[in-house]
């Protein structure tokens, strides 16, 4: 239903699978397996992070952690071939697909949600939809604007028009810890943005939630670096 009030932009659905350059080199969730970029950890299975693996890491640390584990190079020609099945499932509801990078998409939900009965209808079938086209785990989610609803679709949420400022009020930066081949830049711009809207008359966010944001960022880009 357009633009929700104070939500920063038209409801929107975003898909979200987890571990992706994972799932995209046929890494199974349940072995030590990680994706390195520039020497350093940017994707992790729950099994590594269970050997205390996490994103950043550098190759040695890794495997001095995990002796075991499976290291594979990052290969984003890889990642976008294999995500041409989640995107070609989705357009099976809406051709209007917006690809922020592999593992990740999203769409505005105005036609498709009319036509299927609501967000919670739309999310349910798009669920099931991406479900049967990848193996992993993968959830979706309903916002105002693409930046929240890729939050939302990490939770797994549909958050009702207007309520996106309150959605996002408590999300640290670093919450995308297995995001880390994210454009953080244009993130942390989207972020600043939605909280400082969330902190006009009404909201509840701290100020010093927003100081945190660059330190972690800056991690982050290191790791892409």
């Amino acid at each position: 239903s357009g633009a929700g009030a104070g939500g920063g932009g038209a409801r929107t659905m975003g898909v979200w699978c987890a571990g992706w350059p994972l799932v995209a080199a046929g890494v199974a969730m349940t072995v030590p397996a990680a994706i390195l970029h520039a020497n350093r950890v940017v994707a992790t299975t729950p099994a590594a992070r269970t050997e205390g693996i996490r994103t950043g890491l550098r190759r040695r640390e890794a495997q001095a952690r995990c002796p075991h584990v499976d290291l594979l190079e990052h290969d984003p020609a890889r990642d976008a071939r294999a995500f041409e099945a989640v995107a070609g499932a989705v357009e099976a509801v809406t051709p209007r697909v917006e690809l922020t990078r592999p593992g990740v998409c999203s769409f505005p939900t105005r036609g498709p949600s009319r036509y299927f009965g609501g967000d919670e209808a739309l999310a349910g079938r798009v669920a099931a939809l991406v479900a049967g086209a990848v193996a992993g785990e993968s959830r979706v989610g309903v916002a105002d604007g693409p930046f929240a609803a890729v939050l939302a679709a990490r939770r797994g949420v549909v958050v009702p028009p207007g309520a996106t400022p309150v959605f996002l009020a408590p999300f640290p930066v670093g919450v995308l810890e297995d995001e880390a081949l994210t454009d953080v830049t244009s993130r942390n711009a989207q972020l600043f943005s939605a909280l400082a809207e969330a902190t006009e008359p009404g909201g509840a966010v701290l100020v010093e939630t927003m100081e945190k944001i660059d330190a972690p960022a800056n991690e982050l880009v290191e790791a892409v670096a």
